[in-house]
């Protein structure tokens, strides 16, 4: 028999593994969504002038990661997990199609009671975005992360953030905040990129190559473009 326990972790397993069981219409409708979510969030953290993500950071991004909702699974299963978007900035300066990837596990510092976060990640140079076209990265592993400075004078002025390839920041309760993420980890999510662009789409192709970005992009990648002139 069972166990109680057991029978919990098992439930808790298949709730994590449900959108990637639907069909690919219904999985592409759950990204689409995701895209909407993204944009709202982005538009949310770009309307926090004196608050949020310093605007000269944002110019100077090679890539922006948004992960909404990063939730907080932490009954049986101890960590954490979210599913968002990253878009990189071409030498042309427009925002490429989003690429769906997931974050899992790490620490979360002063948000660790917080059982849902949205996170955003600014990338501060090409090597830090082909490390995780390459394949799989952690966070304070392969590649360096800090905390981002916050606020539209914020300086990133101590070494950790002189030297990190990426900022990070979450947001709960309305405010954004850089956040420690060390530990945690950033992978493309093949089921997702494959629903939404097709069986051929790869990493490389999305963000590198001639994929067309989806309509329900649109809002993101112009609100991308705004903010990064």
């Amino acid at each position: 028999m069972v166990s109680f326990p057991r029978r919990l972790l098992i439930a808790y397993l298949l709730l994590l593994l449900l959108p990637a069981l639907g069909s690919p219409a219904t999985a592409q409708n759950d990204e689409t969504e995701k895209l909407r979510t993204s944009e709202s969030v982005f538009a949310e953290m770009l309307d926090m002038r004196e608050t949020g993500i310093p605007p000269n950071l944002l110019e100077d991004a090679r890539a922006v990661a948004i992960i909404p909702g990063v939730v907080k699974a932490g009954f049986i299963v101890g960590g954490r997990r979210g599913r968002g978007v990253l878009l990189i900035r071409r030498d042309d300066a427009s925002w490429s199609a989003p690429a769906f990837l997931t974050l899992t596990g790490g620490s979360f510092g002063l948000q660790a009671g917080v059982s849902s976060t949205d996170v955003i990640l600014v990338f501060r140079n090409d090597g830090s975005v082909q490390s995780l076209v390459d394949g799989k990265v952690t966070l304070g592993g392969n590649v360096s992360v800090a905390a981002g400075p916050v606020g539209r004078n914020a300086e990133a002025t101590t070494d950790a953030r002189l030297k990190a390839e990426i900022y990070s920041y979450s947001r709960s309760r309305g405010a954004f905040a850089g956040v420690a993420l060390e530990g945690a980890s950033l992978n493309f999510s093949e089921s997702n990129n494959e629903a939404m662009y097709g069986a051929d789409a790869t990493p490389n192709s999305i963000l590198y190559g001639s994929t067309p970005p989806p309509e329900a992009a649109h809002g993101l990648r112009s609100l991308l473009a705004k903010s990064t002139p």
